[in-house]
């Protein structure tokens, strides 16, 4: 069997250094906010070209922080509305409703499956004050133009970039990067994610020195100062441990994301099958893919076709937000291209750890379909 993610194995070559890196933790004796954070969340914002990285316990609270810390600041209140791609995953929606925002959901484009921007102004209204873009699947939302409107309209711009780890906007690797794209992102480290930890992990990155400050104190119950609490806050911190392990990975995240790119480039190059729409991609660097997104008409039908095969895939994703029983209020909605995507999408194994062969079988396979 074709796994779809062999995590195991992505991890194998890092196996040594994690050992390492246990026993200096150990050694250390100090495993919440230590030296290893510090280190991945400097090194990490380097990476991304940002100022400021402070790293949190999921990719989740990094994202609903990260709204917080704007109401904080007063650059967001309470019931603000915030522009959002329909057929993101859930947690974008719940970040924004867990700050007591109001999420206002937006159609993406068939071909790139990220919001439209050409869509967004007729969603603005004067309750609007931040489109969050989600850079889905791994591939760069329009920035630029999502950008414009965004300075036409005296909106914030935040990134969901949890799938988007080194993706980067035309040549410029420093000011370019996913992650500093926007006035603040948010990052997953969840063991599945391009850069993925040995558990939750997650971090906000911004060149915003208040929104920082704020943040860092919000993650650690809202203290500054042991026992003294600025801000109503939670306890979200990334693990010293989980940190050290990203350290280990974080050198090789390019190398990785090119192995990525090397086979989705066969996948688009070699598959020929008018039953599958593959990925709209221009062969650069704004694209890690993350997963590697694929749509036919009879979802179900190739997907046990690949199964009898020995090729594992997965639904990214089954149900969209709005017709989630979570959000009842929104079922008698209508998103007609998300609900196509969410009806017609299936993922193809892509990682950095697959073979020239199982590449070659699965388009093989694809192809005889």
């Amino acid at each position: 069997m074709i796994k779809f993610l062999d995590i195991k194995k992505i991890n194998e070559p890092y196996e040594a250094a994690f050992q390492q890196q246990l026993k200096v933790v150990l050694g250390n004796g100090w495993y919440i906010l230590g030296s290893e954070v510090q280190k991945f969340e400097a090194d990490f914002a380097t990476y991304c070209g940002t100022k400021y990285c402070i790293g949190t316990g999921n990719g989740l609270d990094a994202i609903t922080l990260i709204f917080k810390g704007y109401i904080e600041l007063g650059k967001l209140q309470k019931g603000d509305e915030v522009i959002v791609p329909a057929n993101t995953y859930i947690a974008s929606i719940l970040a924004i409703l867990q700050a007591d925002l109001v999420p206002v959901l937006v159609e993406p484009k068939l071909e790139t499956y990220n919001i439209n921007p050409d869509l967004i102004p007729e969603k603005i209204t004067p309750k609007t004050s931040a489109i969050l873009a989600v850079h889905l699947y791994g591939q760069l939302a329009e920035m630029e133009a999502i950008r414009t409107l965004a300075n036409q309209n005296n909106l914030l711009v935040i990134e969901d970039a949890a799938q988007a780890h080194g993706a980067v906007s035309g040549d410029d690797l420093q000011s370019g990067k996913a992650g500093n794209l926007s006035d603040a992102a948010a990052f997953s480290f969840y063991p599945g994610k391009n850069l993925g930890a040995l558990g939750d992990g997650g971090a906000v990155t911004t060149n915003d020195a208040e929104l920082a400050k704020i943040i860092q104190s919000m993650r650690n119950y809202g203290s500054e100062t042991k026992y003294f609490s600025d801000y109503i806050g939670v306890n979200s911190r990334l693990d010293e441990l989980q940190a050290a392990f990203l350290n280990v990975k974080l050198p090789y995240l390019d190398i990785e994301n090119e192995k990525r790119r090397a086979i989705a480039k066969r996948y688009i190059s070699e598959i020929h099958n008018d039953k599958i729409t593959l990925p709209n991609w221009d062969f650069s660097a704004n694209h890690v893919f993350h997963v590697f997104v694929i749509r036919t008409q009879n979802r179900t039908h190739l997907q046990d076709y690949l199964q009898e095969n020995n090729i594992q895939t997965v639904l990214h994703y089954p149900v969209p937000p709005h017709q989630q029983k979570a959000f009842s209020h929104w079922n008698h909605l209508s998103y007609p291209i998300t609900e196509k995507i969410h009806n017609e999408v299936l993922s193809l194994p892509i990682s950095p750890v697959l073979t020239t062969d199982e590449v070659r079988f699965i388009i093989e396979i694809l192809n005889q379909y």
